[in-house]
């Protein structure tokens, strides 16, 4: 049965928390060496900690790109780019460690089968425009201008890592008001939190959240909590590639299968599986076939097709569930190849992927948000 009345919470970061600078450089790799070889293997994690960039992992490819300046070129475009911060773009060491990746994994992967065995997640719900939870949509816009008005020198005093965090109240399975959101930002050390509190309420959550979910008797605004957030960033807490994957996702709403998406190359199912996955979901909803949906498809390392599909529409669904699966396996092609070709994976667009969430986003080279099979399988459902 589905829940009705009930609070819920989700966060997003900005792209100067560390994890995310993880994520960003893994990504930043991938890129470089997918634009110069669309058939590279790539499986690239990232470390980052006090004045160190630690870059590991199996890479195959024809092609040669010099990995520390990609690395250094990333943390300049966070923001990191004075000492006094703690990790700065000129002064932080760059260390590799990359060999290529298995040869047993590629006889798999080389015939079109997954490159790992696994269980991907894709969900959709009618919350929101982008068809996402909307606790998850307004932690990520509110990351967004967060970031925003740091660039642009609206917030001076603001330095690039923070995190934020959004509290609703659902009744009858729909959002109502908002109860609680939580804004983290590094800041240098002269601003009072007096200060602070003010101008993060006008100038990042009112341009941000609808007026009508803010209702001024009940929310509750927790700006950096405990007082003070000078020291931040890699220096305050070590970063990991694929250490945000609920941010990176839904939220928490629904499941996820455990594996991260960041420094893959589109042949690794966590990543293509769990877009197609989104895919699915998406144009389920977007037919009108369920408010909200998820879907669960999984793998065997080497072999091409799935070995199952599941699907759930928390009681929402206009048909039964079986014949919605029916109809994925009659309009999607679930093969690791047919995936990447359908979405148009292997192009370098996952840098901008790493921070912000992999989903609900507008860009056109998220090929997994696009909705154009929802008139189809409007039809074929009888709706």
């Amino acid at each position: 049965m589905a829940r009705k009345n009930y609070f819920f919470t989700s966060e997003s970061v900005t792209e100067g928390h560390p994890d995310k600078i993880a994520d960003q450089i893994s990504d930043s790799i991938l890129d470089a060496i997918i634009s110069k070889d669309p058939f590279s293997r790539v499986a690239c994690e990232s470390l980052v900690t006090t004045g160190l960039a630690f870059v590991a992992g199996e890479i195959t490819t024809s092609c040669y790109v010099e990995i520390p300046s990609i690395v250094r070129e990333t943390i300049r475009d966070i923001g990191y780019t004075r000492a006094k911060y703690g990790f700065d773009y000129e002064t932080c060491a760059v260390i590799t460690s990359i060999h290529e990746q298995s040869s047993d994994i590629a006889m798999g992967v080389d015939t079109g089968g997954a490159g790992d065995q696994g269980l991907m997640f894709g969900f959709a719900c009618n919350e929101t425009p982008e068809l996402m939870p909307m606790t998850i949509m307004l932690a990520h816009k509110l990351a967004m201008k967060l970031t925003e008005v740091r660039k642009n020198d609206v917030l001076e005093y603001l330095r690039p890592d923070g995190k934020t965090q959004v509290t609703i109240e659902y009744r009858d399975g729909v959002p109502y008001k908002i109860d609680t959101i939580v804004v983290s930002s590094q800041h240098g050390p002269d601003v009072t939190l007096t200060e602070m509190k003010e101008d993060i309420i006008e100038k990042v959550i009112k341009p941000v959240v609808p007026p009508e979910l803010l209702d001024e008797e009940i929310i509750k605004y927790h700006i950096n909590p405990t007082g003070r957030f000078v020291v931040g960033g890699p220096m305050g807490d070590t970063g990991l590639t694929g250490r945000k994957i609920i941010v990176d996702s839904y939220g928490g709403v629904g499941s996820h299968g455990g594996g991260c998406f960041s420094g893959k190359d589109p042949t690794k199912v966590d990543r293509s599986g769990a877009y197609m996955s989104r895919y699915i979901a998406k144009n389920i909803v977007a037919a009108g076939i369920a408010d909200r949906v998820e879907v669960q498809i999984a793998y065997a390392i080497g072999i091409p097709e799935p070995v199952s599909i599941f699907v759930d529409t928390f009681g929402t669904g206009k048909i039964a569930n079986d014949k919605i699966i029916t109809l994925i396996r009659k309009n999607f092609q679930l093969t690791p190849r047919a995936i990447i070709e359908s979405l148009n994976l292997r192009r370098p667009i996952y840098k901008k992927t790493a921070a912000y969430g992999h989903f609900g986003r507008t860009d056109p080279d998220f090929t997994w948000e696009m909705t154009d099979k929802a008139e189809t399988l409007k039809k074929q459902a009888g709706l």
